[in-house]
């Protein structure tokens, strides 16, 4: 389904954006994967990648920087002649209630999460307007169209990343791109392997399909998003929560 195009995924050596990045491999995408630190698990990710096949590269680096995100995009472009997919996918948490939250804690999270995913939207729009052609993929949360106790930095980066979504898809459509983003519900990840089995027990429990996500049934929201088949969608949240919002 993605033969021969270019895929740039932030956050994308563990969890969601490691699954987004086997599967899309499998589909024969070329990957410019970013990550911030986890050298260990950059190295697994390569490993498995070179078993499917696939031609990537690695970029270690801050999302909050743009000079990152240029150099990222710069190098898909240098090392494989276009970008035609982008998955803004990193993210992270600082929980805490509202009385306990500082500022610091705030800006951590709006930095990764939203200022993140715009600088990366900035810079591989500037190469897909010149393409006439790209698809990009935006990661926010049931949190940020529901809210949650104990993440107002995590919502509000999740919220703002759904109107950066459809305001983007209306200025860039014309363009042949199209914006769409992912609301996951709960994902089983190495962040969420850290919460109490009797208290996942219980999330479960309030999900309509009895489970939560595995990353693969976001990674195949995503490969839809950015195949063909999603050529005439865009400025819209799917989310996937396996019926937990309903």
């Amino acid at each position: 389904m993605l033969k021969g195009k270019t895929v740039v995924i932030t956050g994308g050596v563990r969890g969601i954006g490691k699954g987004i990045a086997l599967l899309f491999a499998e589909n024969g995408a070329n990957l410019v994967i970013c990550y911030r630190s986890n050298d260990e698990a950059a190295q697994e990710l390569k490993s498995e990648l070179e078993k499917i096949g696939s031609r990537a590269v690695f970029m270690k680096g801050d999302v909050a920087d743009f000079a990152f995100a240029k150099e990222s995009i710069a190098k898909a472009k240098e090392e494989f002649g276009s970008v035609d997919v982008l998955v803004n996918n990193a993210g992270i948490t600082r929980d805490k209630l509202l009385l306990k939250m500082s500022s610091e804690d705030f800006s951590a999270v709006a930095d990764t999460n939203l200022l993140g995913s715009f600088n990366f939207l900035k810079a591989a729009s500037d190469v897909m307007i010149r393409q006439r052609f790209g698809r990009i993929i935006n990661m926010s949360s049931v949190v940020g169209l529901k809210g949650n106790a104990g993440q107002v930095n995590y919502s509000a980066s999740k919220a703002g990343i759904v109107g950066m979504t459809m305001s983007a898809a209306k200025e860039l459509g014309k363009r042949g791109i199209t914006v769409n983003a992912i609301a996951p519900g709960f994902v089983e990840t190495e962040m969420t392997s850290e919460l109490p089995e009797d208290y996942k027990k219980k999330i479960a429990e309030n999900i309509a399909l009895g489970r939560m996500a595995q990353p693969k049934d976001i990674a195949n929201v995503a490969l839809f998003l950015a195949s063909d088949m999603a050529s005439y969608v865009t400025g819209q949240v799917i989310t996937t929560d396996g019926g937990m919002s309903i």
